[in-house]
């Protein structure tokens, strides 16, 4: 009997070793897979895509600004900060520098929607944020403001938002929420809607681990936020920016 005890001390003994170290060789394994992000404020987007590349990161341009101080073509901000730990693969996204402003915003107000984005898409700008509203006196699908106004200076970014007024028979709708659903449930149901699909950018969802179990299917990506929020008014044809996991 003593002996059995004996014997049964030792298997335990064993048990708890091979847990410690399948415990370290894990703990290795995780922090292997991190890297820290380097600064690439400064750089020019050719450099910088070098620099994450060598520690197994991943640039993802997202914005651009005008900049009296940094010269076009290099990066102005980044996230995550210089120095941050994240995995390998992970995206940094970047803002660049469009060097001094140097085009004219021009007066959209009277244009039509599709006239004020081919408008401002001639002029090497960019068509920001669309806000549809019931407006009296205007007529339907008449740009009746813009951000920034006509001829501003000290423009911070090339994008130019529009409001524009809404005909009586253009259907609105309170935008549901598609937090957590697959990126091809969300199109479907924007679409069914009668909304559009804007654009979709991608980003592994914050505070991932490599030690935390899978919950989904590897390759499916999942909404983590939608542009316009839930719970806001949308219109009929309106464009639905999506941000998705990677």
């Amino acid at each position: 009997m003593r002996g059995f005890f004996r014997w049964l001390l030792r298997v335990l003994v064993l048990i708890v070793v091979f847990m410690a170290a399948a415990l370290t060789a894990m703990r290795f394994a995780i922090h292997g897979r991190q890297t820290a992000v380097p600064r690439v404020v400064g750089l020019t987007a050719h450099d910088a895509e070098a620099a994450l590349a060598a520690n197994g990161l991943v640039l993802e341009p997202t914005y651009r600004f005008y900049s009296a101080e940094m010269p076009a073509g290099q990066i102005v901000s980044q996230v995550p900060s210089p120095g941050e730990q994240v995995r390998r693969g992970w995206h940094v996204r970047v803002a660049e520098s469009m060097g001094p402003q140097r085009v004219t915003i021009p007066d959209l107000t009277g244009d039509s929607e599709r006239s004020a984005e081919i408008n401002i898409r001639r002029r090497g700008l960019e068509m920001g944020t669309m806000a549809v509203a019931t407006v009296p006196d205007a007529s339907p699908d008449q740009v009746v403001a813009q951000s920034p106004p006509a001829n501003a200076l000290n423009v911070s970014t090339p994008k130019v938002s529009v409001l524009v007024a809404a005909g009586e028979e253009r259907k609105s709708y309170v935008m549901p929420d598609l937090r957590g659903r697959t990126e091809d449930e969300a199109v479907n149901a924007i679409v069914r809607a009668g909304l559009k699909v804007g654009s979709i950018s991608s980003q592994p969802a914050p505070g991932e681990d490599e030690s935390s179990p899978d919950t989904i299917s590897p390759g499916t990506r999942i909404v983590t936020k939608t542009v316009p929020a839930a719970g806001q008014r949308v219109w009929e044809e309106q464009a639905i920016n999506l941000e998705v996991t990677q």
